[in-house]
């Protein structure tokens, strides 16, 4: 039995997590449960997997969370230590890393450092920090293990055997790393009308279900950026070796190209218990609850080129990914900020990435030679994008 912390639970991941979990009693038992503000929500949570830890954003969410919980023995704790309580607790050897955006990097790098199994869906700590997550991993020995439905596809066509492992998959054959993309709500709207655009209409995914700052990030296709990125560090490849492809159908959600001219791609639902559940089970497969792909009923399947004026993010964290060093924490957080006064109205849509860009050329990337380093361009870069947007809004 593997005893799981899971980072955001009551975000869409840790919900599909707890899902999975529910249907193996018998394989995991929940020792901690981590949430921002949706304290009622985890109060259920907690009420069916009775965690020894839980933890929320601040000291007024916990003390609300233990009296909705109080005839539970649930440790309650918040803040940035509550979270690395929770991954650190003696009896977790598996963490679901499922905050979104730089929060969840702290912990996520700290159960790499001990040695957990992680179950990887935030991107930030790959985008932010690659080279330091990456060497605490090789240092404890650390199980990684990718949850994003394009990596975790990847992951599923690459071969696995004792000569072949994360940093060796080249000398394996592997050619070229294909990440699809649906495109998006706006993949056929006018691009001259895209200033119009609501933050409701671009959370509106046409084929996923999602939180609003991911869903946004696919709209502009940033998500897609990043993922590229954070492929870059899971599987050794440098940033011309991954193609981004548009696929609207969502069906085949990775590809791996071999030398041999073999490409071997993973299809199923748009369903991330998929996922989950391969990470769960690893190295055996279980039952994810998600409803088989019927190939009898597909349609046809289609593939397309991003269109570099329609995604300019893609552009701008390929530029991000040659520079290295602390370039992709700035991209991150000047999204992060951007993509947040989006959702509050104060910015157009088409605004975002001309912020992230603008920011991109003012803060001067360094060398990620530190984690100090890092945290401190991502303080520069979330500055530098609130006077940017502040500038903008007068």
């Amino acid at each position: 039995m593997r005893s799981i912390c899971i980072l955001g639970s009551t975000g869409s991941i840790g919900e599909n997590t707890l899902d999975v979990i529910a249907r193996h009693p018998d394989l995991y038992r929940v020792c901690a449960l981590t949430a921002n503000t949706q304290i009622e929500k985890l109060a259920v949570q907690c009420r069916q997997f009775k965690p020894d830890i839980a933890v929320v954003r601040d000291a007024v969410g916990a003390h609300q969370l233990q009296q909705l919980i109080a005839e539970l023995k649930t440790e309650v704790l918040h803040g940035p230590q509550g979270l690395i309580a929770a991954v650190m607790h003696q009896s977790v050897d598996t963490v679901m890393a499922a905050i979104v955006g730089a929060a969840g990097l702290l912990p996520t790098l700290e159960a790499a450092k001990a040695g957990k199994r992680i179950l990887l869906a935030n991107k930030e700590a790959l985008v932010m920090a690659g080279p330091i997550f990456m060497d605490a991993i090789a240092q404890s020995r650390a199980e990684l293990l990718p949850i994003d439905s394009e990596h975790n596809a990847i992951y599923q066509c690459l071969p696995h055997s004792e000569t072949s492992s994360h940093g060796s998959y080249r000398a394996s054959g592997v050619e070229e790393l294909l990440l699809t993309a649906s495109g998006g709500p706006f993949l056929k709207r006018a691009i001259d009308t895209l200033d119009l655009v609501t933050p409701d209409e671009a959370c509106a995914h046409p084929n996923w279900l999602m939180g609003r700052k991911i869903s946004v990030d696919s709209a502009t296709m940033m998500n897609k950026g990043l993922e590229l990125i954070e492929a870059m560090w899971l599987f050794d490849m440098p940033e011309d070796k991954i193609q981004i492809v548009i696929h609207p159908q969502s069906v085949i959600h990775s590809l791996v190209r071999y030398v041999d001219g073999s490409l071997l791609a993973q299809l199923g639902e748009p369903d991330m218990r998929t996922p989950i559940a391969y990470g769960l089970g690893w190295p055996h497969r279980i039952d994810s609850g998600v409803k088989k792909l019927n190939m009898m009923t597909l349609k046809d399947l289609h593939f397309m080129v991003a269109d570099a004026k329609r995604y300019p993010a893609i552009l701008l964290a390929r530029e991000a990914a040659r520079a290295k060093g602390t370039a992709p924490a700035i991209l991150n957080a000047a999204n992060e900020v951007a993509v947040e006064s989006f959702l509050q109205d104060r910015i157009k849509y088409t605004q975002i990435i001309p912020i992230v860009n603008q920011v991109l050329q003012e803060v001067v990337a360094q060398k990620a030679t530190s984690l100090e380093l890092v945290l401190e361009a991502d303080q520069q870069a979330r500055a530098k994008a609130n006077m940017i947007i502040k500038g903008l809004t007068r």
